[in-house]
């Protein structure tokens, strides 16, 4: 295949519901190879037949992406992984090949050992190793088994920070020589910055000031932190309105339950707000019109809620972990991951900011000019040493 026709790379959709970051993150890629590498790559997002139409809406909008429906991608993720092992996922590759699909990205689904295709393997954390505990026995063995298939069968491992890197060649040394960092960078499509945000705000019956968690609800979020800050300021007569928003971990729902529930016995209903799992759009809104963007997470990748508030210069409390450094670098206040007191303190600080809606900065193009360019030059790189 000659490098000026378009690379056809196939992808499974990550669903949103699952995992938001997930979702945005393709989703912004989409927009960023059309933008920025016009007729380098053509996405091909391969979907089951019950997957939400309307999470494949925003994707057919991108130009060139291409969305293709079939029964068999309503697998779940490796559920096919002991036949793949050491052959291939044969209904998987027909359809490709029904599709002329030159090269595959696999995140959290193995096509194979024996896969004719060049193909890439996103690893976006190592937190079944660091975290293993907030996983049952039954999914960190899992994780770990398709972990190692990649490994193995020497793909080309794509990681989205130095971070993510080092934990990668301390856990799979054999990635050696094979790992690549492609950094994401968010620029939302103009379609997803209609709204007015004053407009949503009302719509959700919030207040102009407000800190905001755009954090799916998964147990190392950590959003816990945050009651007990708000109960800290509490007891000093300090009320400060932080908004939620995020669907539940589907492998544990109870957990969302019970967050709700402390709110409730602590009495912070007025201060945390919990919107639920809103539209896309709306998370936009709310975010360029917050007086900080707060993530309280034990463990990231790469923090696809930091990239979005670097690209409209919004304020942002982090835990203080190394790829939120690595991501903000003194562009935001760090707190402890048990430091409820440090957390209170900083919303004390930014607690009454002029009320403003921000738009997107002046450097953020060549941020996502880059991301799309490195993603490029890594896909091309993958196919040139498959091709040899």
């Amino acid at each position: 295949m000659s490098d000026a026709r378009p690379i056809r790379l196939a992808f499974t959709l990550i669903s949103r519901k699952a995992w938001a970051g997930g979702y945005n993150y393709q989703l912004n890629l989409f927009h960023a190879l059309a933008k920025y590498c016009p007729g380098a790559i053509t996405p091909l997002v391969f979907a089951g037949k019950a997957h939400d139409a309307g999470e494949l809406a925003p994707i057919r909008k991108v130009p060139g992406a291409e969305t293709i429906c079939s029964a068999h991608f309503d697998r779940p993720a490796l559920a096919s992984l002991l036949p793949t092992m050491f052959a291939q996922d044969r209904d998987a590759i027909s359809i490709f090949r029904d599709h002329d699909v030159n090269a595959v990205w696999e995140n959290a689904r193995f096509f194979g050992w024996n896969s004719p295709y060049p193909t890439v393997a996103w690893m976006p954390d190592f937190q079944h190793r660091q975290l293993p505990h907030l996983f049952s026995n039954k999914a960190r063995r899992r994780r770990e088994v398709g972990f190692q298939m990649q490994v193995l069968s020497g793909r080309t491992i794509i990681l989205s920070s130095r971070s993510a890197e080092r934990d990668c060649l301390c856990y799979y040394p054999r990635t050696k020589g094979r790992t690549a960092i492609v950094r994401f960078a968010s620029e939302p499509s103009a379609d997803l910055l209609k709204l007015d945000p004053v407009e949503v705000l009302q719509r959700y019956g919030l207040p102009r000031t407000y800190f905001y968690v755009p954090n799916q609800f998964w147990r190392h979020k950590n959003h816990r932190i945050i009651l007990e800050a708000l109960a800290l300021l509490g007891e000093r007569g300090i009320h400060p309105v932080v908004v939620a928003s995020g669907g539940g971990d589907p492998h544990e729902p109870e957990y969302l339950d019970q967050i709700l529930r402390e709110v409730a016995d602590r009495g912070l209903e007025r201060q945390f707000r919990y919107l639920g799992m809103i539209p896309l759009a709306d998370v936009y809104a709310l975010l360029r019109a917050c007086g900080a963007m707060i993530n309280p997470s034990r463990f990231e990748g790469w923090s696809t809620t930091v990239e979005e508030a670097k690209s409209f210069g919004v304020p942002m409390i982090l835990s203080d972990i190394g790829v939120h450094r690595e991501q903000a670098e003194q562009r935001a206040r760090y707190f402890g991951t048990d430091d409820a007191a440090a957390l209170a303190a900083h919303i004390h600080d930014l607690e009454h900011p002029a009320f403003v809606v921000r738009d997107m900065n002046n450097q953020l193009g060549e941020r996502v000019r880059g991301f799309a360019e490195s993603f490029v030059s890594t896909i091309k790189q993958a196919v040139r040493a498959h091709r040899h």
